[in-house]
């Protein structure tokens, strides 16, 4: 079975998550803004890969939800990190632009589902 570009894309914002998290406790010692990002950024890629291997159209739906949720609790950390000035301007401009991907293509998604009814 070929990854989907939601799969990929996904796993690779959660790979950056968990390095941001390693230097942002390392480095900035940030401990709990940043571990509430590392839950929500990689939950985004496991409900994702829940979906493809759904039981059911209901099911991988329901998983593609709770993705655009933690996505959307993701994109409100990686601002009040930027904006309490853990994330520099570069670093947030880059994170910003590829959860909002993540964020579209998650709704193209479930418009998809209303589209079908």
């Amino acid at each position: 079975m070929q990854e989907s570009i939601i799969e990929r894309k996904s796993f690779d914002f959660a790979v950056r998550i968990v390095k941001l998290y390693q230097y942002l406790c390392e480095d900035k010692k940030e401990y709990v803004l940043s571990k509430q990002l590392l839950r929500s950024g990689t939950s985004i890629g496991a409900n994702v890969s829940e979906a493809q291997r759904g039981q059911s159209k209901p099911d991988f739906y329901a998983k593609i939800a709770i993705a655009l949720k933690e996505a959307n609790e993701a994109l409100y950390w990686i601002r009040l990190l930027h904006a309490t000035e853990y994330l520099n301007d570069k670093e947030y401009s880059s994170l910003n632009s590829d959860i909002n991907e993540i964020i579209s293509i998650l709704v193209a998604i479930c418009n998809t589902k209303e589209k079908a009814k």
